[in-house]
């Protein structure tokens, strides 16, 4: 009864949702086309395969690995990956071109998730983190399809949530074939909302498994070398509300370190030409990644305006801050400038990524920041003091190291699930 009500709520809310995707597409004219794959029509499905959903970039970018192995591992079965967004079906081309089906998972109504599974026929579906729909996983139940949650995390603030729709909830969880999931706290609240203890398992996180290609540190040491000799440190994945901190803490490093560039890239596209306002407003000297010149002395911020270059912007950096995290977002994936060895910042909201983030401030690799004041301090200590940066550097290079092996264990787990 619960899941009927849900559908009759989203059917009924269907207009605001549609009211809601031309606002979006207002601001972004990515979400004004496609909209046929939304009711499960058109899309490039390649049936009998390999089915798996990445919400957005970040997850498409953690699946990667993931789907490359499995493309190694069965070569015979297609493999079709779905996301939510404009930015994660653009960042699905760029990894994997023509080598992959991509359509846009469609809205978690029965009839179109039973003609989504018709048309793509999947031998298992893998789900990456938390982006569980309950029509979804009760159609591919009711299909046979085996569905596995991959890479699964649950903040205590997400579980609060779905604790407070339990009996909505829990069925949709109970029905998982297995879960892998990150940490041990995260597995406790997930047998909270119904999952089975032998249908989880705990794997660790995939986004410790990271390579960085040697290639991209000689590239990113050649790019920065056109921006001349002079201190970098960047802002990642920031926020509405965020950036002005951001900014006011690069006009208190400017006191001390004139040269000093920030590297500015917000977490969604769509913000990218009011976060460039907001730096004119403030009167620093702008240079935008789109704008395809390397930054002058004369500029102080550099907007990364670009999709799926966040790690070279970290590569050239000497200090990194990790946004969503000076306001209540919780965080984004802190793993890539700590295999980058650089010394990480972020501020106290870190809900999304708690065990990483403690497991690297218990190792020296992050600190925490409150306001700008702080953050323009410990910037200013980390580029004065190289050695201290190069010790907290390795220290989360190591976390990186010791926690590896996840996505081998995950891969295992989906083989044994492979209908």
């Amino acid at each position: 009864m619960p899941r009927y009500l849900y559908t009759l709520v989203f059917v009924l809310l269907l207009p605001i949702i549609l009211l809601r995707l031309l606002y979006r597409a207002w601001r972004a004219p990515a979400y004004a086309r496609r909209w046929s794959e939304r009711f499960a029509l058109g899309g490039d499905l390649r049936p009998g395969g390999i089915w798996v959903h990445a919400v957005s970039v970040g997850e498409t970018i953690a699946a990667a690995p993931m789907i490359r192995e499995l493309q190694a591992r069965y070569p015979e079965l297609p493999v079709t990956v779905t996301c939510m967004t404009p930015t994660g079906s653009e960042q699905i081309r760029k990894l994997f071109g023509d080598s992959v089906g991509h359509a846009y998972l469609p809205y978690d109504l029965p009839w179109l998730q039973q003609r989504f599974l018709r048309r793509l026929e999947p031998r298992i579906g893998i789900i990456m983190e938390t982006e569980v729909w309950p029509n979804l996983l009760a159609e591919c139940r009711a299909s046979g399809v085996p569905t596995v949650l991959a890479n699964a995390r649950l903040s205590e603030r997400s579980a609060r949530g779905y604790r407070r729709i339990a009996a909505l909830a829990r069925p949709m969880f109970a029905s998982l074939d297995w879960v892998a999931v990150q940490t041990w706290a995260e597995a406790a609240r997930f047998a909270e909302l119904g999952v089975a203890d032998s249908a989880m398992t705990v794997t660790g996180s995939i986004k410790f498994d990271i390579r960085i290609d040697p290639a991209l540190r000689q590239a990113a040491a050649a790019w920065r070398q056109g921006w001349g000799a002079r201190p970098v440190w960047i802002a990642a994945s920031t926020h509405q509300g965020e950036d002005e901190i951001i900014l006011h803490a690069q006009r208190r490093i400017l006191t001390s370190e004139p040269d000093a560039l920030l590297l500015l890239v917000p977490r969604h596209p769509e913000r990218f030409d009011s976060v460039a306002r907001l730096i004119r407003e403030a009167g620093f000297g702008l240079v935008r990644r789109s704008e395809g010149r390397d930054p002058c002395p004369q500029d102080q911020v550099f907007l990364g305006d670009s999709m799926g270059e966040l790690i070279r912007f970290y590569a050239c950096a000497d200090v990194a801050f990790v946004g969503g995290s000076l306001v209540e977002r919780g965080g984004h994936n802190y793993l890539e400038p700590a295999a980058l060895g650089l010394p990480i910042l972020s501020g106290p909201h870190r809900f999304n990524f708690t065990e990483v983030a403690d497991l690297l401030e218990g190792a020296g690799a992050l600190h925490g920041v409150g306001n700008a004041d702080e953050l323009a301090a410990r910037v200013l200590q980390l580029l004065a003091d190289r050695r201290a940066a190069e010790i907290a550097g390795a220290a989360g290079r190591s976390v990186v190291e010791a926690n590896q092996g996840a996505l081998e264990r995950l891969l295992q787990g989906v083989a044994a699930r492979l209908r």
